[in-house]
């Protein structure tokens, strides 16, 4: 239980570096981090699957490159949710989705 907890602190700290970093999207304090870290969880447990089944030939052909934009609507899918989160557009969601990924792999090999 507290790998989960831990994981999902240093992706809400991914989440808050690339808000405020980058302008791909608005995060506006850390606890909305938090939020956004636990429905982006969810969001991957449950319907992550379900959109890389329903788009897996076009995965295929890309050769595993669409799981990027599968990667962006799933934050788009958390903004739409969460309005505290704000996100505009697929290929920013894509890139940021990419960052974020990049920041909470190197944080969890310091970390954890």
């Amino acid at each position: 239980m507290e790998i989960i907890i831990l994981k999902i602190i240093v992706l809400a700290l991914s989440i808050y570096l690339v808000g405020k970093i980058t302008r791909l999207f608005q995060v506006e304090d850390f606890l909305t981090a938090i939020i956004t870290a636990i429905l982006l969880a969810l969001v991957n447990a449950f319907l992550k699957p379900l959109l890389i089944l329903l788009t897996l030939p076009l995965t295929l052909i890309t050769l595993g490159l669409f799981l990027f934009i599968i990667n962006g609507l799933c934050l788009q899918i958390v903004s739409a949710i969460f309005p505290k989160f704000r996100i505009s557009g697929c290929l920013t969601a894509a890139l940021a989705a990419l960052l974020i990924s990049l920041i909470n792999l190197l944080l969890e090999s310091i970390i954890i």
